[in-house]
């Protein structure tokens, strides 16, 4: 076992240096040479910045698309071409400062993260207490590292600054807003009362209005952008990806985002805001979004505790027939924004065409793929939002351009979801769509603002693909209900085999 220690690298676990330039060569060592291998970050705090990052041109999928403005990622630990890695981190507190991915694998096998855990520094997700109320006036509170300054009846937030400038700017209530109850847990989607109709902003952020308020003490408003630049963990055309006993505080842009990948297990790990840094939410988006992974899936233990979105998402993609060009070989292309440019088949992989109207099942056609032509997930050398692809079989004249819809198929896995905590969700706790034998059991969804569990897919609006098969939904508590506990959508057709068994439902 060769065994590769950050702070001899020259990682600082005091805190007090930029520690990012030793983790990324530390994980570059690793990756580089043969056999079983170990990166230690003992104990400690570490502070890991932007500008010493790793950084890769990667496209990704439920985040920016196509939009070259974001290609390049910035990664605090980057494992990259490795087998047999584990990294482990008992004690040590990683603080991102920036934009970043806290840690992407690429093109590796059996890595295994374990022990630490991760917070950001000032993101641009702000949260505001409203700490007093008057007829017309409220005074609010925001974490101590978030920077403000009033210009005139607005609130200008910026980021922490780097050598260029602030890491990112802002205004009043940026672009979304949710709202979270400290007090129950409850947490919704909502339109912000902050910013409407200001007669005065004051030196203590008391904001006074020209209308009178509800008085709303003690609620916390959550603002960000809606702009998904990284994913908060990455793991990409990889196989035995293990995240274990860790704490994860805050993930920037999104959260884990697996693609094209196979065999993931997220265990034990509480993904909660630290609650001395005032802050209550632990991810921009999604706490785990899993775009055409395979094999197994495995989630268990784990606290899921306000995210603003969903907790998790188990999908493939639905790419649209485009262009036929002969008898078995297609143009298919991405038609949602926020999901372009890597490549979804290989080949070798299951290819299924359903029709985008009803996606039946009777008269879904599937196919071997023989060759791709298309973006590789990395550069825009091709068109990032489409691909050609060439089948082993004729494809029926039915079959028709706009009509049709293609998933991979071969990257629709077992999914078992067990034992985990999932609360202060403003929409669904899971929404799954994917073919395989899963089971969701022994959970507890507490006051999710959608449905508990959703079963769906759609090959017109998301386009996150995937019929349901065998889902067992067992022995789950759900309480305080605002939604269904379960929602299959559509119900008929598309979806099968779903049981919901023994299953407890409180208030």
């Amino acid at each position: 076992m060769r065994v590769f220690d950050v702070v001899d690298h020259g990682a600082d676990p005091t805190g007090r240096r930029d520690s990012a330039e030793a983790f990324a060569e530390t994980f570059r060592a690793a990756c580089a040479g043969e056999g079983p291998s170990e990166v230690v970050i003992p104990p400690g705090s570490y502070h890991l910045y932007p500008e010493r990052a790793e950084r890769r041109d990667l496209y990704v999928s439920n985040t920016v698309g196509a939009d070259e403005r974001y290609r390049t990622k910035t990664i605090a630990m980057l494992v990259e071409g490795a087998r047999d890695l584990t990294v482990t981190g008992k004690d040590a507190h990683l603080v991102l400062h920036g934009r970043q991915t806290a840690l992407a694998v690429i093109d590796s096998r059996n890595v295994r993260w374990t022990g630490f855990s991760v917070d950001y520094h000032a993101p641009s997700l702000v949260e505001a207490r409203v700490v007093a109320a008057g007829p017309n006036w409220r005074r609010i509170a925001v974490p101590a590292d978030v920077t403000w300054r009033i210009d005139g009846t607005h609130l200008r937030w910026e980021g922490e600054r780097g050598a260029a400038g602030p890491y990112w700017t802002g205004q009043d209530g940026l672009d979304y807003t949710q709202v979270h109850d400290p007090r129950t847990g409850r947490t919704r989607r909502c339109d912000n009362p902050l910013f409407t109709g200001i007669r005065a902003i004051r030196d203590d952020l008391t904001i006074e209005y020209d209308h009178p308020i509800d008085d709303d003490t003690g609620l916390v408003y959550q603002m960000r952008p809606t702009v998904r630049d990284h994913p908060g963990m990455f793991v990409w055309e990889s196989e035995g990806v293990v995240l274990d006993d860790l704490d994860i505080h805050y993930l920037h842009g999104f959260g884990i985002l697996g693609q094209l990948s196979r065999d993931l297990t997220i265990s034990d790990v509480r993904f909660l805001a630290d609650p001395a840094t005032g802050r209550h939410t632990a991810s921009y988006a999604d706490f785990v979004n899993l775009s055409n992974v395979g094999g197994q899936v495995r989630i268990a233990d784990c606290v899921f505790a306000v995210a603003h979105d969903d907790a998790v998402n188990v999908h493939g993609t639905y790419l649209v027939v485009k262009e036929r060009t002969d008898d078995r070989t297609v143009v298919l292309e991405y038609r949602h924004p926020e999901t372009a440019g890597f490549p979804a088949f290989h080949p070798g992989d299951e290819i299924e065409f359903v029709e985008r109207a009803s996606r039946a099942a009777d008269t879904a056609i599937q196919a071997r793929v023989e060759r791709v032509d298309g973006p590789n997930g990395r550069d825009a050398s091709h068109d990032p939002r489409t691909m050609t692809v060439t089948v082993d079989r004729p494809l029926p004249p039915d079959l028709v351009e706009e009509e049709w819809a293609a998933e991979n198929i071969s990257y629709s896995p077992d999914v078992s979801i067990t034992g985990n905590l999932i609360t202060g969700i403003p929409t669904r706790g899971v929404l799954l769509t994917a073919r395989g034998h899963c089971v969701i059991e022994g959970n507890t969804f507490d006051d999710t603002g959608m449905a508990g569990i959703l079963v769906s897919g759609d090959a017109n609006d998301w386009f996150e693909s995937g019929p349901v098969r065998d889902l067992t939904i067992r022995d789950n508590e759900f309480r305080h209900l605002t939604a269904p506990a379960v929602l299959v959508e559509p119900a008929d057709k598309v979806h099968s085999g779903i049981a919901v068994e023994d299953n407890r439902f409180v208030d």
